[in-house]
């Protein structure tokens, strides 16, 4: 997939917003060597405010991924919202260090939004994906029942023995605290 669709060729616009749609799946991803998701099925909008010396660019994204939980290996549908800005100004040279600032060489005519989409998506995902499923307990899965099994049955022991303090550690920290006097 070429990424020449998320091209805004500025140019030509008349200074004020102007509205673009995207629709992002997994073939997306595949061009930065993402590959996380089963599938994904996401709607971007991208609103360029065009002023006389610079540009607001407003990204919104909304839509699902279907990503596998951590706790259970069942895949499962992840809602996503999100957005980003970003201040499009000229200068000298082409500069997309900072996250939020975007610096294109006088005389441009276009810049590619896909890094920024990109960013704002890989981004704007939970660092753990739990199955709302495993959240409410309503999701029968072979390996919750598993995890399940092999808990620990003693609970109650370990948690009388948190409050009971070895000896030795005892002596210790008390040798710690006399050769603080």
């Amino acid at each position: 997939m070429e990424l020449k669709a998320y091209n805004i060729s500025f140019a030509g616009l008349k200074q004020g917003k102007h509205q673009f749609q995207y629709e992002v799946d997994n073939a997306f991803f595949e061009n930065y060597g993402f590959e996380d998701f089963n599938s994904s099925q996401l709607n971007i909008e991208a609103i360029l405010d065009k002023k006389s010396t610079l540009m607001e660019l407003n990204l919104e994204a909304s839509g699902s991924i279907n990503v596998n939980c951590d706790v259970s290996n069942e895949p499962f549908d992840m809602t996503i919202d999100t957005e980003m800005n970003v201040i499009v100004k000229f200068g000298q040279e082409f500069n997309d260090d900072n996250e939020e600032l975007l610096i294109l060489p006088h005389g441009a005519y276009e810049f590619n939004i896909g890094q920024f989409v990109y960013e704002m998506l890989v981004l704007g995902i939970p660092f753990k994906r739990v199955h709302p499923g495993v959240e409410d307990g309503s999701l029968d899965s072979d390996l919750l029942d598993k995890l399940e099994e092999l808990k620990p049955k003693n609970l109650d022991i370990v948690e009388d023995n948190k409050e009971s303090t070895d000896p030795i550690w005892d002596a210790l920290k008390k040798l710690k605290t006399d050769n603080n006097k």
